[in-house]
């Protein structure tokens, strides 16, 4: 993992903002980017002089914009914006969340088309790097004028004012934390106010930390359906090659089935009933599992090329251009990332719901191929794993739910101004309670899967054995009931934490198809350590 990141905007990797928001790496500003910076800056010091009113530099903002503000009134209006606009309520963003947002913002800070000073940047970075963390809310934001409420939060703490999060995750008062770092609070100047709070970094940001531990939990869905489909004396062959990309030339789906059949490789169980005719065709939670995974992956590549691009963007507004001049725009209308994260909701709920399927046929004798009812020790004495099933149906019900898009919503705000709000913050949000519900429902397919297969006379397949295997290091195997909520716990944290897909790709590689802004093709495993 890279200890430092050098700021270039025009270089910004996925892998980078991972880097910083998870795991503490330092920024540093390179001197060519300094100088463009300072170049911008003294294009917008040259109109703050002119006597013409400029939109941002010397007027009011949004539907105040028609009002001209003399200059002794002017670093007043830079922290009235801020401090009016940290308007936030409800329970702090998670720290990672924060730390992507800040980094984000930088960067566009960083490609000279703010106007924003060279010192009120390093400071930024200085706050950063020292790892103090802002206490932003969860509501306030509609996802345009970009992240207005959630980046006001984090301005507020670069003037030594508002709240950061303390050793203990409590909230204290960010001036004496700020001191004792030996930072000097800002004092803005013009433009800097709305340069701070116009962008959309924290949609953005929890896109790019979505994108990887969604590729992480796409994979993982071809590991736990081949489980399921192993356990469930289903057979491999519709996942052979020749029935995938040249019949049906997804990529995503022929990522997925050469995952499984792989997967499924060499499987004893598999072969136990290669002549058997107790089936024709597998039921589809089982034989389309492909189908449903690759589409999720081709919906990730849409995501992320989104994402890519914009962070190769420049948002804010006004916006200092080439020549010097300052111009209003719209991009900080969150139109492309809330329509991203909508569909990436969508596809994790996609995902769940097939996986909760393929649980609900192992717990039924009358599909699961000969199996105790509920993967039971003793049936009727013991309930197995009827209730874990009822937890993973539970939560494949919140997330068709919170499926719903967002960002088909809009409600006027700003007198009207701003008539038209993408509620890209809101998609964003819950796109991460959808990732982390992904995770629980696949730990508890692993874990019914894992039991199923112990239960067949014959031994797994050497990709799916090992991963019972590394489960089995923390979970038991089959037997009578017991307290299933700290084996469940554990299950989904063995998926969470790649450990399951890691003991799979110690026998045989999986495919991965994220491509990070550099060209790499990289997947959540490698970024979750």
């Amino acid at each position: 993992m890279t200890a430092t990141v050098a700021l270039d905007p025009d270089a910004l990797t996925f892998a980078d903002v991972i880097a910083v928001a998870r795991h503490g790496a330092k920024v540093e500003i390179p001197d060519v980017v300094r100088e463009q910076v300072a170049a911008a800056r003294r294009a917008v010091d040259a109109l703050a002089e002119a006597p013409k009113p400029v939109y941002g530099v010397s007027t009011g903002f949004g539907a105040l914009a028609q009002r001209h503000i003399p200059h002794d009134m002017r670093a007043q209006l830079q922290k009235s914006l801020i401090r009016s606009h940290a308007a936030g309520v409800g329970e702090p963003v998670e720290p990672e969340v924060v730390r992507a947002l800040m980094l984000l913002r930088i960067r566009t800070l960083a490609t000279g088309r703010t106007g924003i000073r060279p010192e009120t940047l390093q400071t930024y970075v200085d706050v950063l790097n020292a790892g103090i963390t802002p206490w932003v809310h969860e509501f306030g934001s509609l996802g345009c004028s970009g992240d207005l409420a959630p980046l006001s939060a984090c301005a507020l703490v670069l003037m030594g004012e508002g709240l950061v999060h303390g050793p203990d995750g409590t909230a204290v008062e960010a001036g004496p934390v700020l001191a004792q770092a030996g930072i000097e609070p800002v004092e803005l100047r013009e433009k800097e106010g709305l340069a701070l709070v116009n962008g959309t970094d924290g949609m953005l940001g929890m896109i790019v930390m979505a994108l990887f531990d969604l590729e992480l939990l796409v994979s993982t869905a071809d590991l736990t359906a081949a489980m399921s489909v192993e356990a469930q004396l289903g057979t491999d062959r519709v996942f052979m090659p020749d029935l995938n990309m040249p019949l049906r030339p997804h990529p995503g789906q022929a990522a997925s089935a050469a995952n499984m059949f792989a997967a499924l490789a060499d499987s004893p169980i598999v072969d136990s009933h290669k002549d058997s005719t107790h089936l024709v065709q597998d039921a589809y939670s089982l034989r389309c599992s492909p189908q449903v995974a690759g589409s999720a992956r081709d919906s990730l590549t849409f995501a992320a090329l989104t994402a890519a691009r914009e962070l190769r963007s420049a948002i804010d507004n006004p916006v200092v251009l080439p020549d010097g001049t300052v111009s209003s725009n719209g991009n900080f209308h969150g139109a492309p990332l809330a329509h991203a994260a909508d569909f990436l909701a969508i596809v994790a709920a996609d995902l769940a719901s097939i996986a909760e399927r393929r649980t609900d046929r192992a717990m039924d004798p009358a599909r699961n191929q000969g199996l105790n009812a509920f993967l039971a020790d003793d049936p009727g004495v013991d309930s197995g794993l009827m209730i874990a099933h009822y937890t993973q149906a539970g939560l494949v019900s919140e997330m068709k739910r919170i499926a719903a898009p967002a960002s088909i919503d809009s409600i006027p705000s700003s007198a009207m101004q701003e008539d038209h709000v993408s509620m890209g913050w809101a998609a964003a949000r819950k796109l991460r309670r959808a990732v982390d519900s992904l995770a629980r429902v696949l730990g508890i397919e692993l874990y019914a899967a894992a039991r199923a297969a112990d239960l067949r006379s014959e031994e797994p397949g050497p990709v799916t054995g090992a991963v019972i295997g590394a489960l089995r290091e923390q979970v038991q195997g089959p037997g009578p009931d017991r307290f299933l909520s700290p084996e469940l716990a554990d299950a989904v944290e063995f998926v969470a934490s790649g450990r399951a897909l890691g003991a799979a790709e110690a026998v045989r590689p999986f495919a991965h198809t994220l491509t990070d802004t550099d060209g790499t093709v990289r997947h959540g495993t490698e970024l979750r350590a």
